[in-house]
């Protein structure tokens, strides 16, 4: 079945099965893991456990009680735009399964802010799980004006989420990582820092960054986030590099960012030096090719404090999330 359409298949009878009675609390029995040595306080937030579901795979916030008996500490929607956009044209998502990766150029296809913003204000429960906003500019918003947008979601979103995370770093809206140069993306955390600091109660705000960086970009990014005094990085994005793929040439050469198993190396590469280079300044995400517990953990060596699943959740199946949890317990 065609990759997207398997998600929205798999999804919708998620939420067909929901409805039935004692179905929230069967799949809470077989998948969720909780203990206190699983909690974990990053950026002022108290989280159940450090495993959560990365963005792209509940754009719209249609999915975060479903996916909450999982067993995710934490679940990020989007990425949000201010208005609804059909993102990049059919068939933009594709399996390289030699690889276990996946090639997307989805485009950040989504319902828009306020519609999301809608679901999360009548959420009956979240079930104790944090929830952060990433988001995002619309594909026609030239870059010189995606402060508006970024502006527009912030204020869309505030009241709803746990925390927010500002995406620059997607390879599939044209123009949007040259937003990750220095002054762009300064003046970006900053307008929203101002904003935040002045609501009653501010709330953490996270960088999203490509893998594709430089040391040079990465050391620019920690005196970024030192400067701006935003709470952490989300670290990695999808790649654009095609190295070491095995897979079908011809999938191999469709446009997008990879995803999955060829992410799992240069992600911990990156916790690990943005960790080192700012002396542990501020809380990493570590997001990239995590397909087992032990994946997971060598992330959280790496410097990172809570990890994000999505591509290994779809090759893995929902039990990688009750293993990760389990291995914590018995490593701590």
């Amino acid at each position: 079945m065609n990759p997207e359409k398997a998600h929205h298949t798999v999804t919708g009878g998620l939420k067909t099965f929901s409805k039935v009675w004692g179905s929230k609390a069967l799949l809470k029995a077989i998948y969720t893991v909780e203990d206190p040595k699983l909690e974990r306080e990053v950026f002022g937030l108290k989280f159940k456990n450090p495993v959560g579901l990365a963005a792209g795979f509940d754009k719209n916030a249609e999915y975060i009680e479903d996916m909450a008996k999982f067993g995710f500490g934490f679940i990020e929607i989007g990425t949000v735009t201010p208005k609804p956009q059909p993102g990049n044209d059919k068939p933009r998502m594709f399996r390289l399964v030699t690889d276990e990766a996946l090639i997307n150029r989805m485009g950040f296809n989504n319902q828009g802010a306020d519609v999301a913003a809608g679901r999360l204000k009548y959420l009956k429960n979240r079930d104790g799980v944090i929830i952060g906003g990433n988001i995002g500019k619309n594909k026609i918003t030239p870059n010189e004006e995606a402060i508006n947008d970024y502006i527009y979601c912030f204020h869309a979103l505030y009241d709803y989420v746990d925390y927010f995370v500002v995406n620059v770093s997607s390879p599939n809206t044209p123009g949007l990582r040259d937003l990750q140069e220095k002054e762009p993306l300064k003046h970006i955390l900053n307008t929203l820092q101002d904003l935040n600091n002045k609501k009653e109660k501010a709330k953490p705000i996270l960088l999203k960054i490509a893998p594709d960086l430089t040391e040079s970009q990465l050391d620019d990014i920690v005196e970024i986030v030192l400067e701006t005094k935003i709470a952490g990085v989300i670290a990695t994005n999808t790649t654009i590099s095609r190295d070491g793929l095995k897979s079908d040439p011809t999938l191999v050469a469709e446009m997008g960012g990879i995803s999955g198993r060829p992410l799992t190396k240069r992600a911990t590469e990156v916790i690990r030096y943005l960790s080192i280079k700012s002396n542990k300044a501020f809380p990493i995400v570590g997001v990239g090719g995590i397909h087992s517990a032990a994946d997971a953990i060598e992330k959280l060596d790496a410097g990172a404090s809570l990890i994000q699943l999505y591509t290994g959740f779809i090759y893995e199946g929902p039990g990688l999330i009750r293993d990760i949890c389990k291995k914590l317990i018995k490593n701590n």
